[in-house]
């Protein structure tokens, strides 16, 4: 009679456990169901920003050739606003099917800490599919800017500190980041003006209202070759074929300093792994595909090799870019409430 009631509990264990194990397969049949029929229809790819920028142009280029690879066009959705964020939360919130993806960069790793209050929490909001390039910055100056060389310009800064200003995209952009990191890279405080985009900075840039910033290579290049600015090294390891004279900030006097602003495809939380490496295995055959390299470098980003166009990459990087530059962001007090 005592061991009765055991038995009773082992049966229901026993039975509650079949129903979970069975609930596993059917999902995982479902999942590969799902990854057998897809994509049966276009699929949506946020850009966080808007349209005609470096992130919007990376997205057309990369969703062009994935869509040839896949066989089914991909519709490119320009949600911009809130530093990123905006569209971010349009794609944390879409069903995690595969028919909504979201293109971002560095911005989404450092909007975790910047912003402190989200409606999606940054870390596990999305689902990594794969990196797709990376670009850097270059360091410039108006045209007239007295220093001539990385070098010179260090030591400017120490006897012009305050009154000099250094120009920003806004609050959490990749120039943003860049500045903070110079200024604790040289030890001397800045006047930082931020603006709405790239396109506003690099205006007064070039008209001469402002002294110094970073702008990305793709959208930096153009001015600086046409002598429009000054031009003081490149972010990365790498010189850049487009301006192959100027050197990176390693070699021009700042060593270790490197900036790189990449650009990943997300998908929502919860995508099932066979559309994921679905979508992984279309993005690595489309850098591959010499037209989209080609069409990637001319705008001076550098289509990734296969082995980081992976969902794994992805999530080792855009982890570690929080954690690198939570610090940063928390010693300058940048945040937005």
């Amino acid at each position: 009679m005592g061991s009765r009631p055991v038995s009773v509990r082992m049966t229901k264990w026993r039975g509650t456990a079949t129903v979970l194990a069975a609930g596993m397969l059917l999902a995982c049949a479902f999942g590969s169901a799902l990854a057998q029929n897809y994509p049966s229809r276009s699929v949506r790819l946020i850009v966080p920003y808007a349209p005609g920028g470096p992130t919007d142009t990376v997205a057309r280029i990369t969703s062009n050739a994935m869509s040839k690879v896949l066989g089914q066009t991909f519709v490119v959705e320009n949600i911009a606003g809130a530093g990123g964020t905006l569209g971010a939360e349009r794609a944390a919130r879409a069903a995690p099917d595969g028919y909504t993806l979201l293109i971002h960069h560095l911005g989404l790793a450092t909007a975790a800490t910047i912003y402190r209050k989200l409606p999606f929490d940054v870390r596990t909001a999305f689902t990594p599919i794969g990196i797709a390039t990376d670009a850097p910055l270059i360091l410039v100056a108006r045209s007239d800017f007295t220093p001539g060389t990385l070098r010179e310009l260090i030591d400017y800064t120490k006897s012009h500190g305050n009154a000099i200003t250094f120009g920003n995209a806004g609050l959490g952009s990749a120039s943003n980041l860049c500045g903070l990191m110079f200024m604790a890279a040289i030890k001397q405080e800045l006047t930082s003006v931020a603006y709405k985009g790239g396109g506003p900075f690099m205006n007064d840039l070039i008209g001469r209202h402002i002294d110094l910033g970073c702008e990305q290579a793709t959208t930096a290049t153009g001015p600086i070759l046409a002598k429009q600015v000054k031009a003081y090294a490149v972010t990365t390891r790498q010189r850049l074929a487009s301006v192959p004279d100027l050197p990176t900030a390693d070699e021009a006097g700042l060593p270790g300093f490197e900036v790189n602003v990449w650009h990943g495809l997300f998908g929502p939380q919860g995508l099932p792994g066979p559309i994921v490496r679905t979508l992984s295995d279309a993005l690595q055959k489309a850098l591959q595909d010499p037209d989209t390299a080609r069409r990637l470098t001319d705008i001076n980003t550098v289509p990734v090799a296969r082995e980081r166009a992976t969902p794994e990459a992805l999530d080792k990087l855009f982890h570690s870019e929080i954690d690198r530059w939570a610090p940063l962001i928390r010693d300058a007090n940048q945040f937005v409430d």
